[in-house]
């Protein structure tokens, strides 16, 4: 049972991801983004991972863990994108 829970944290959390990297596509800025929120949680995915496989705890529930982490690094990727064109928007480089 409690795996279930685990899944079900894991997907609320989810939902979001894809909703941001549209957000970041669109947008084309990095205004309103945090690139040290973004590290934690990726950090965070990734202990749930290690944590997964150290317990021998492999479910289903990791297919969930790495596909938010996948997101995470796709909107991560677009906030390096999207920091490159605030900047060549403003001048620098």
């Amino acid at each position: 049972m409690p795996q279930y829970f685990e899944a079900a944290m894991i997907i609320c959390f989810g939902i979001s991801w894809p909703m941001s990297v549209l957000k970041s596509w669109r947008s084309r800025t990095t205004k309103g983004k945090s690139l040290l929120f973004e590290i934690f949680i990726l950090i965070g995915y990734l202990c749930g991972i290690a944590g997964k496989f150290m317990t021998h705890n492999v479910t289903y529930v990791l297919v969930f863990y790495m596909i938010n982490t996948v997101m995470v690094l796709i909107d991560l990727a677009l906030y390096y994108r999207n920091s490159r064109l605030d900047k060549s928007l403003s001048g620098g480089e």
